[in-house]
Parts: C-alpha cells; sequence; structure tokens
C-alpha cells in the first residue's frame, strides 16, 4: 500500500508531459506553500469531471446536451470546420473571425492505436453532412501523416454528401525566412503556391 504522498504523486502524473520529478514538484509545491490551492483544485476538478460533457451536434466539451456555439443563430451554419481537439478549435476561436460552427473529431485516425472512424465521430459527421445545410467542411487537422490521412478521408466523406470540402494552408511562417524552414514546410509551400491577386 503506497502513503498518501506517493498517491498524490503518481496522481499528477497523469497531466501530459509530467513525469515522476515535475509530479514530485507539484505534489510538494501544493502540501509546503498552496494547500488552500489545493483544495480549490481538487473541487474544481472534481465538479468539472462530473458536469461536464460533450456537445451532442459538435462533440466539444459542454455543461449542457447542445453547447453554446452550436445554439448560437449567430453563427454561420453553412460551414462546418473539423479540428482534432478543443484546443484547435479556441485557437481557431481567438485567431480569426471565424463565425461557422464545428465538429470536434477529439483525435485523429491511426490505426495502429485502434483510433479508427467510429472513435472519431465520423459517423455522426456524415449524419450532420447528409442534412444538407451544410455547404463547405473546412478541414483543420495538423500537418501529421495522422492529421494528413483524416484530412483525405473528411474530404472524400465532404464529397459523398456534395459538400465542397477545404484545407487550411500550410507553409512558411508569416515573418519566416526560407533559410530556415524544413525541407517538408518548404516542399509543400512550394507545391500548393497559388496566383497573386
Amino acid at each position: 500500500m503506497s502513503s498518501l504522498l506517493e498517491q498524490l504523486i503518481e496522481a499528477f502524473r497523469v497531466l501530459p508531459g509530467v513525469g515522476q520529478k515535475t509530479a514530485q514538484r507539484m505534489a510538494y509545491h501544493v502540501l509546503e506553500r498552496e494547500r488552500e490551492g489545493g483544495k480549490r483544485l481538487s473541487e474544481a476538478l472534481a465538479t468539472a469531471i462530473e458536469r461536464i460533457g460533450h456537445c451532442v451536434r459538435c462533440r466539444d466539451f459542454s455543461e449542457t446536451e447542445v453547447c453554446v456555439t452550436c445554439a448560437s443563430a449567430a453563427r454561420d451554419a453553412f460551414q462546418l470546420c473539423a479540428v482534432e481537439s478543443p484546443a484547435d478549435r479556441l485557437a481557431i476561436e481567438q485567431a480569426t473571425g471565424y463565425r461557422g460552427l464545428y465538429f470536434i473529431l477529439q483525435g485523429r485516425l491511426s490505426p495502429l492505436d485502434g483510433i479508427g472512424p467510429r472513435e472519431l465521430g465520423l459517423d455522426q459527421l456524415s449524419m450532420r453532412l447528409a442534412e444538407g445545410e451544410v455547404q463547405e467542411l473546412i478541414i483543420a487537422t495538423n500537418p501529421t501523416v495522422e492529421g494528413e490521412a483524416t484530412a483525405h478521408y473528411l474530404a472524400q466523406l465532404a464529397r459523398q454528401h456534395g459538400v465542397r470540402p477545404s484545407r487550411l494552408a500550410h507553409g512558411v511562417p508569416l515573418g519566416g525566412e526560407l533559410e530556415y524552414v524544413d525541407r517538408g514546410t518548404l516542399s509543400h509551400a512550394f507545391g500548393s503556391r497559388s496566383e497573386m491577386p
């Protein structure tokens, strides 16, 4: 039977990127300097785990059956942006003026990890596209091997329903210098160049 301190350290290790040493530092910090903060953290965590679920329309985190974004009449229902995670949705919301709706995949296709179309809710996405309201599916998966495979699958799914698929542009970062851009990014950017207006 492990001690309470060992259990606390092990509990912190559930967080991404937190190894044994970091978990130990966190546990010691909470016990030495932040006991009140630790209580607030544990209460907020327990409440969030109990009350936050997934929106039935977009699969984003939500305290209600339909999230605020999906319930908003101010959003453009003709555009649907497919992203891998709620963090990706938030990044798009904060960085762009996008006013359409979202579909959160909660991952990407990865057969080696046992993640297929069913795990990503693609049957649900297919039904949503079949409703006929969505005219454009904006595919915003990450430019990884799995992200690209997922993007191709989503594009095929969109075409099956008569929906125009589009993909986020990839390439040279704003303010970047060509000599410092990696070969894969530069090759992709060069191959998908577009005419200047």
